[in-house]
């Protein structure tokens, strides 16, 4: 009897959450909602105290590894330059970090590879962070700016790198353009995004769409690209010099979406220390980030890679 009303008690909880947060979506709506939500989750501090300065995912050698989740989002960077071969232009290049967070990538490119970078974001919040957590401010600074719009001349950089920040890009023709027209001719163009599977080649059914419907309104996303597609973007650039190379490391990732939660029971007081708001709020991603280890297990979302030269 006590194990029923246990599970009736849950049930129940699980219900009023799920209600709430299907009611509570963050839509995008320009460039202004992405900085807006960004601005609000860098301000809480919530991903920062839970998750490090790193809020993309880790990189797990083999299926279900025992690695410390932060340890594991550093790992990535360093898999992803040696795979992009960024770890072969010369110390001293400069790298432009597109959609850099708090800085956590573009202080690796920097400290550890000796790159001069310079990482943007439109969030204000982010940009403020990223300086405030940066000691090398001579090699590693941060600006707030458009991907879109980048204020850059033609071939300023000797690598361009973004990690996770498509998604929340609308016009992703501009954003492959933008991108690799500040690459100089043989600079290294590096990107890691979420991508979902292509539906040219195989539709969404209905329970599908709705899934990305709201995957795509939870964390302010105003479409996914598939990795053909946004090959294709790449390719279809007036300023891309070479062939573009892409990889699916789904299997290398997934495993970041069940330790995201694990994260919050091992480190309890990076929660509690915020206060109930905090709380409610980690609670609330929950649904997001289940249905978002689902997707990708289904096949229905991939995790690109994507290398080229200028």
């Amino acid at each position: 009897m006590q194990w029923i009303l246990i599970c009736i008690i849950c049930a129940s909880f699980l219900f009023t959450l799920t209600a709430q947060w299907l009611r509570k979506s963050r839509k995008y709506e320009s460039v202004n909602s992405v900085a807006s939500s960004y601005d609000s989750w860098t301000n809480d501090r919530l991903l920062e105290n839970l998750w490090g300065e790193h809020i993309h995912l880790g990189f797990y050698e083999k299926p279900r590894i025992k690695k410390d989740f932060r340890k594991a989002k550093v790992d990535f960077v360093h898999e992803l330059v040696r795979w992009s071969g960024l770890n072969k232009l010369p110390k001293g290049s400069r790298v432009l970090d597109v959609g850099c967070g708090i800085g956590g990538s573009s202080r690796i490119l920097s400290d550890y590879y000796g790159f001069d970078v310079i990482g943007i974001s439109i969030s204000q919040e982010q940009i403020k962070r990223a300086n405030e957590l940066t000691v090398n401010k001579g090699f590693c600074r941060f600006e707030v700016m458009n991907a879109l719009d980048l204020k850059f001349e033609k071939g300023s950089f000797d690598g361009v790198w973004s990690v996770e920040a498509g998604p929340h890009i609308f016009d992703k023709q501009t954003f492959a353009d933008e991108m690799l027209r500040v690459l100089r001719p043989g600079g290294v163009l590096v990107v890691a995004d979420w991508n979902q599977r292509d539906a040219k080649k195989q539709p969404l059914n209905l329970f599908e769409k709705f899934i990305m419907n709201q995957l795509l309104i939870q964390w302010t996303h105003p479409k996914f690209s598939s990795i053909e597609g946004f090959k294709e973007n790449l390719l279809n650039s007036s300023y891309c010099g070479s062939s573009v190379e892409t990889s699916n490391w789904t299997k290398y990732t997934i495993q970041s979406w069940n330790e995201s939660i694990y994260e919050g029971f091992r480190r309890p007081s990076s929660i509690l220390k915020l206060g109930m708001g905090s709380i409610l709020k980690a609670v609330r991603e929950i649904p997001t980030i289940l249905m978002m280890r689902w997707s990708f297990s289904r096949g229905l979302m991939k995790f690109g890679v994507f290398k080229s030269r200028g």
